[in-house]
């Protein structure tokens, strides 16, 4: 267990299924957590586990130095801080927000520059790991901007995470993020066409499985989603296929603005989005198996 500062206290905005354990285990570091989600039982959710809770970011962060923001996009972390919410004006001289949203990084640098404007330094670290690891603390974090500021920043996410990369200038944190999905998310979709074929074969995909965790196959999907969400017919790791669709394209995105050809991953985004659209918003992110077996006009 992390030891915080002495008084350090952090406004945490988004308290869903990511931002509950990350703040909880804040809570449990002996930081002082104000909570803010627009959902009630979110924030009840999180005073239950002796945290505070607020309705709104902007009453979150009133006076406090550091605020941490936790939301499905960065164009709503735009809003609440800079937008809507204007919550940025409600934060001491000299805070520090941290990003650990999933959001495009052009847009995380651009609004770090809006905030300097304002003396508000802005760094991102999204995370890696899942619900499961957010809850025992043991998440990757991928923290972009100033080396002062990551430092300023540490304990907290010592609280949060076991795996904590400094990746470069701002903005920098998210082009991680949405690369490593990129890549998870092809993996994943190699392992499930490579099921697919096999079982057409009459190989048990169970079998096969075992095999590529064993060869040069393996990867984070065939070790850890494989059997236990796909094969299993579960398809509930508890992570949505809308948010890995938009940091694929996040990915894909990036690599058009930087003039990087980027056909893999240009193609991998738009699949997803074909998937997306046909299971709905609410679908699991491991029922890119069932759509795939759409596709090779599979029974599934």
């Amino acid at each position: 267990m992390t030891d915080p500062a002495p008084g350090m206290a952090a406004a945490f905005i988004g308290l869903g299924a990511m931002g509950l354990p990350m703040a909880s285990r804040l809570l449990a570091a002996g930081f002082t957590v104000h909570g803010a989600d627009a959902s009630p039982e979110a924030r009840n959710a999180f005073a239950a586990r002796g945290g505070q809770s607020f309705a709104t970011a902007r009453e979150a962060c009133a006076g406090l130095s550091i605020v941490i923001t936790m939301l499905p996009t960065g164009a709503i972390v735009r809003d609440v801080l800079r937008g809507d919410g204007d919550a940025a004006t409600a934060l001491a001289p000299g805070a520090l927000v941290i990003d650990m949203s999933s959001s495009a990084p052009m847009g995380t640098r651009a609004l770090a520059d809006d905030l300097a404007a304002r003396g508000i330094a802005l760094i991102d670290a999204p995370v890696s790991g899942g619900v499961r690891r957010a809850a025992d603390g043991t998440l990757s974090i991928m923290a972009g901007g100033d080396a002062q500021q990551i430092e300023r920043a540490r304990p907290l996410f010592k609280a949060m995470g076991s795996n904590i990369f400094s990746t470069g200038l701002v903005g920098s944190g998210h082009a991680v993020k949405a690369l490593n999905n990129y890549v998870s998310a092809a993996g994943l979709q190699a392992a499930c066409e490579a099921a697919i074929i096999a079982e057409k074969f009459g190989i048990d995909a169970q079998v096969l499985v075992d095999v590529l965790n064993a060869s040069t196959g393996r990867n984070n999907s065939t070790e850890v989603k494989m059997k236990p969400f796909i094969l299993s017919g579960t398809f509930a790791s508890g992570f949505s296929m809308a948010l890995m669709t938009k940091d694929l394209h996040t990915a894909a995105d990036l690599a058009g603005e930087l003039g990087v050809n980027a056909t893999i991953a240009r193609d991998t985004a738009e699949l997803w989005s074909e998937a997306s659209a046909a299971l709905g918003a609410k679908a699991d992110h491991t029922e890119i198996y069932r759509h795939l077996a759409a596709l090779c006009g599979v029974q599934n």
